[in-house]
């Protein structure tokens, strides 16, 4: 297997994504356009069954009440601190794949980057619905993507197939949240260790 480079596991469902991803354009740049860019989401039933043929487990653990309080207050600390503004979404029916897969899709056509900048504008500054297959459709009317391929291409055999290969990735990986950064052979969990990410991929690059 070839040596893979530098690379950083995202989620449009995680707010601490959505803030390395900001905090990667903002003050790393240079590294940001280096990387790997993975996906990472919860997968439907159909999906899991796949992965369980091929005896592939993925860590899920359920979130408690009061970890999800701790991380509303915690996500609004660090947003203003950060200057960002910010509206929390509701989701009343998740499905994490479409919008997760309508990426897939954007980045077989080229539009991956902009699909992610313009999926977490639409969930963490407008707090919309992205399990919503129409705001799919909507996004790609707004990045130049045809909108019937992002609204459908949670039910494409394609694309799924390329989600497969993707959720085995994390699972190689050993990824078990988000934001995940790889180099090497060290890994880096959380928005708060994205310096010590970017110090050791520059220092791994000058040697």
């Amino acid at each position: 297997m070839a040596r893979r480079g530098p690379r950083w596991y995202f989620s449009f469902r995680s707010p601490y994504s959505w803030m390395a991803y900001r905090d990667l354009l903002d003050h790393y740049p240079d590294v940001a356009e280096g990387l790997e860019w993975l996906p990472f989401w919860e997968p439907d039933q159909p999906a899991l069954d796949e992965l369980e043929r091929g005896n592939v487990r993925l860590p899920y653990v359920p979130m408690s009440k009061e970890k999800h309080l701790y991380i509303l207050q915690d996500v609004r600390r660090l947003a203003r601190a950060r200057g960002l503004e910010m509206v929390w979404p509701v989701d009343p029916a998740p499905r994490w794949e479409v919008s997760h897969l309508a990426y897939l899709a954007a980045e077989e056509l080229g539009a991956g980057r902009a699909f992610i900048a313009e999926t977490y504008r639409a969930r963490w500054e407008r707090g919309e619905d992205i399990s919503d297959p129409r705001t799919m459709a909507r996004i790609g009317r707004d990045i130049g993507v045809d909108p019937f391929v992002l609204e459908h291409a949670h039910d494409d055999p394609g694309i799924r197939e390329k989600g497969l290969q993707a959720l085995n990735s994390l699972h190689r990986d050993g990824v078990f949240g988000v934001p995940f950064f790889i180099v090497g052979f060290d890994k880096y969990w959380g928005v708060d260790r994205l310096p010590g990410f970017i110090d050791s991929v520059r220092s791994k690059a000058a040697a």
